[in-house]
């Protein structure tokens, strides 16, 4: 037997091995929702419920409500870049908005024991509130419509963000903060080199949170009067008009738009967080 022959083999077994692995990671993902959607899918057919409708009349609602353009503009109809696209918009901006600000603020505080015994009792007080009480608050400092969306958006973003990176901050190993300053490092440098490295994954779990809020309260914010437009305002013109397909293709996007962007914030995180212990490891 050859040399060549043996790494071909050893090859083969190493990409035999990876389809088994990814086969066996799909079927883990996916047979559970599978089960679901099938048993979902018997139920509601021998039920014959108005109020609950089979997943295939679901997706076929979805597909003529949304998918019906196009292929230039990815398949998506006016109904679609006219309420979808909105929402999305509004959901990107506050999420901006809350992570600068929010691991801005929450560096400041993490670095200052002072400020952080003082403002902290402030801070959890206002986390707890509930962003739909402060509507009438809302109501006088912005105009109804996209700055008062935005604005409750990051209102309910804005605490996990902070919060958590502030606790990364202050959980810097003490024995890299003194090396550190032996070495003479600039605050800049200490901030980009030390501080933030170790504070990435609070960060990654404060935008997380801050993410599944963001889409819940993107989609109140949209119930309010002033909305003319957003995945929140069809979802209350079907409710007023008794369209159950379409409130549960609003429910099923919801769902289906949760998971993607959660996945691609997983896939970031896993990348960055990779890159960075990648380069300690070089490093040490």
């Amino acid at each position: 037997m050859t040399a060549a022959t043996v790494t071909s083999r050893s090859a083969a077994g190493r990409d035999a091995g990876r389809v088994r692995a990814l086969t066996v990671g799909v079927l883990q993902r996916w047979l559970p929702l599978a089960i679901l959607v099938v048993c979902w899918e018997a139920v509601t057919r021998t039920t014959t419920s108005a109020y609950f409708p089979p997943p295939s009349d679901i997706v076929k609602a979805m597909h003529e409500l949304w998918f019906t353009g196009p292929a230039s503009s990815l398949f998506l109809n006016e109904e679609a870049t006219g309420n979808i696209l909105p929402s999305l918009g509004r959901l990107a901006l506050s999420l901006f908005l809350s992570a600068l600000a929010g691991i801005a603020l929450g560096i400041v505080l993490g670095r200052s024991d002072q400020a952080m015994a003082y403002l902290n009792p402030v801070l959890q007080f206002a986390r707890v509130i509930p962003p739909p009480t402060l509507v009438p608050v809302f109501a006088v400092l912005f105009e109804f419509g996209t700055q008062m969306q935005v604005a409750s958006i990051i209102f309910s973003a804005i605490w996990p963000i902070l919060l958590n990176t502030a606790d990364g901050v202050r959980s810097v190993d003490p024995v890299q903060a003194d090396t550190a300053l032996v070495f003479r490092l600039s605050r800049t440098e200490r901030l980009r080199y030390l501080i933030v490295p170790s504070a990435l994954v609070k960060i990654f779990a404060g935008l997380r949170l801050a993410l599944s809020l963001s889409l819940i309260l993107m989609v109140f914010s949209e119930l309010l009067p002033g909305t003319s437009n957003g995945l929140g305002y069809e979802l209350t013109n079907a409710q007023s008009q008794s369209d159950v397909p379409t409130i549960w293709s609003v429910i099923v996007l919801l769902g289906i738009l949760g998971y993607l962007f959660n996945t691609i914030l997983l896939a970031v995180e896993r990348r960055v967080l990779a890159t960075h212990r990648g380069a300690r490891k070089a490093a040490s």
